[in-house]
């Protein structure tokens, strides 16, 4: 569908810039049916003449500085009846010929949408806005993804809470519905108030993730010499007055208290944060409280939060001792549950589980576990409450086919991503590598390895397995903590991932990499094997279960499994030769985890239960 659009420039001085946006709007943009309308807000540095001198280019003079919100509603009033309408700083600038017709097409691909906000980029070449949000505590607006670098993440569509209106398609319907922008701002926070409204009215909001512009921002408060800080408290205190109660109370649904850890790289921390920002954006109130914080020795306050700004308001909330509360973390801990419905939600890698655990388990009102794995080691280990399956999952902004990596186009790469211990199997992993391939082959084994505190000598360790100097190629990088934001990335810079683990509580990296579109070799034993099939990877074959001997005292007494070396072998021989099966194999893995494995899904499923327990909470 082509329908004609009206783009809005407001312009207030800055001759250099705004030339620098119309010229790369009229230069650049190619869509059959649109108009530049420059609404100028009293211009004093040759600004004006410059757009008037424009062929095609219909101008507005105000006559003085209205703002932003009233420059843009001048010109809204001006765009006839069957146009819609596109919002444009002039600080931006076009870097794509397809920029409109994508945000059109993504206006139009659901009839309930009503706005669509894109990407914008600094002109560093780092992200700056993917959609935003508004935490209920502060009420400062946040921009999504900001300050990343580009590995193209949030490269699909998708609803977002608000989007800013440095550049903003706004359909006919939209407008006809709710009218223009608020004028009791004058400018910022008008995007949000405005998103707020769409979404009031039935309308979503969403960000196209195929338009890209660049964008220099608050350029016009620069060059005008006007205090942005005072402008944005004042819209900021307009904002509260009107929206205030809607994010404190009225826009949740559900309430949920939630102790845990958020603020570390790894372990229970990177899951719970997905968790609860997934709940927070389905209008669940988490009040989040440091499960360790008691503990002797540990440290009272988490690191901090900056790097997750969308969950950095939960540890504000109060939790109240009515409301459900989650346990999150190892299964001695559920005691700490002071919920009046008590959850503990835990995982295990072995086959049994420690006698204290099942003691705790069985004084909660239920338990949540991530696979049926788990399901069936807690049953049978005398858990007797009611136990449900609350699956974990990757984020789809960061993990999918497009995400771009840096492969090397010389070399096959196997990648395994473990932390060094008995339970990760590296001693196999290598030496069926190393036996498997020998230097003359164009493959490689990268093995991204954490050694917590240089727990192991890890030098000494590979030493004794007497790798055959002329084997297969290793390559480590060692303690290199990878954001999360960036994983992706690495995901896709590597051909297949091996992950040859005697036992799995959920086993993250593997469905990281399937979401990438990664053929991956894993264990077919654990929690692993609710997603990983004959049909999607290549599962690895398990001698026999083994006693674990690792020093964690929650391992002792238990078995987990014993990977095939030779089936290992095997296995990596086969992909490394037949590059289009693994292909195949890898999109099939990329669209079941895309479909089935997100963390909304898994919220989804919380929620759902949620449900079924009923929720007397309040927060106070």
């Amino acid at each position: 569908m082509v329908r004609p659009i009206s783009i809005i420039v407001v312009t207030w001085n800055g001759a250099s810039i705004v030339r620098q946006c119309l010229e790369s709007l009229r230069n650049i943009t190619d869509h059959p049916a649109y108009e530049i309308v420059v609404s100028d807000n009293g211009s004093t540095d040759g600004t004006l003449d410059y757009v008037k001198s424009l062929p095609g280019v219909r101008v507005i003079e105000n006559c003085q500085n209205l703002g932003f919100v009233r420059g843009n509603n001048a010109a809204m009033r001006t765009v006839a009846a069957n146009r819609d309408v596109v919002l444009l700083n002039s600080d931006t600038e076009i870097i794509q010929s397809e920029w409109l017709c994508r945000m059109q097409a993504t206006a139009y691909s659901e009839p309930a949408i009503g706005l669509v906000g894109c990407r914008l980029w600094w002109p560093n070449g780092k992200l700056q806005h993917a959609g935003s949000y508004m935490p209920s505590m502060s009420l400062w607006g946040q921009y999504i993804g900001s300050g990343e670098k580009d590995i193209n993440q949030f490269n699909r569509d998708r609803e977002v809470d608000s989007v800013i209106f440095a550049c903003a398609y706004i359909k006919r319907s939209l407008i006809d519905a709710i009218g223009h922008l608020d004028e009791d701002y004058f400018t910022y926070y008008e995007d949000s108030d405005y998103c707020l409204k769409a979404k009031r009215a039935g309308f979503k909001v969403f960000c196209c993730g195929q338009a890209d512009l660049i964008h220099l921002e608050q350029t016009s408060t620069r060059i005008n010499n006007v205090s942005q800080p005072a402008m944005h408290a004042e819209s900021r205190e307009v904002f509260r007055r009107k929206w205030q109660a809607h994010f404190q109370q009225a826009r949740f649904k559900q309430n949920l208290a939630w102790r845990s850890t958020i603020g570390f790289p790894t372990g229970y921390s990177r899951s719970s944060r997905a968790l609860l920002k997934a709940l927070d954006q389905r209008d669940v109130r988490v009040a989040y409280q440091n499960l360790y914080k008691s503990d002797p020795g540990s440290p009272n306050v988490e690191p901090p939060l900056w790097e997750h700004d969308e969950i950095a308001h939960l540890p504000v909330q109060r939790i109240d001792p009515r409301m459900p509360q989650v346990v999150y973390g190892t299964g001695d801990l559920f005691h700490r549950n002071t919920g009046a419905t008590r959850i503990g939600f835990s995982m295990l890698e072995t086959d049994g589980l420690p006698a204290e655990w099942v003691k705790q388990a069985n004084r909660m009102d239920e338990v949540w576990v991530p696979s049926r794995f788990n399901v069936d080691t807690f049953a049978n280990c005398g858990v007797r409450r009611p136990i449900h399956v609350m699956p974990l999952g990757i984020d789809p902004n960061y993990f999918n086919p497009d995400i771009r990596g840096w492969k090397d186009p010389h070399r096959f790469n196997f990648l395994s991503v473990f932390e060094w211990g008995e339970r990760k199997a590296p001693e196999i992993l290598l030496k069926a590598f190393n036996d498997e391939f020998g230097q003359h082959e164009d493959v490689g084994l990268i093995c991204k390895v954490m050694n917590q505190d240089g727990a192991v000598d890890v030098a000494a360790e590979i030493a004794q397995l007497n790798l055959r100097p002329d084997g297969g190629r290793v390559a480590f990088s060692l303690n290199h903590i990878v954001a999360d934001n960036q994983l992706g990335a690495l995901y896709r810079s590597a051909d297949c991932l091996v992950h040859c683990s005697r036992g799995e509580g959920f086993g993250m990296p593997v469905l990281e990499a399937m979401a990438c579109g990664l053929p991956v070799i894993a264990t077919r034993w654990s929690s692993m094997v609710d997603f990983v099939n004959d049909g999607n990877a290549y599962p690895l074959d398990v001698e026999k279960l083994v006693p674990a001997r690792a020093k964690c005292p929650y391992y002792k007494g238990f078995r987990w499994a014993q990977p095939s070396y030779e089936h290992l072998r095997e296995l990596m021989r086969f992909v490394f030769e037949n590059p289009a099966d693994a292909a195949d194999r890898g999109r099939i893995a990329a669209d079941n985890a895309l479909r089935n494995w997100t963390w909304g899904h898994a919220a989804d499923k919380i929620i759902a239960r949620l449900d079924a327990i009923g929720d007397s909470g309040t927060v106070r």
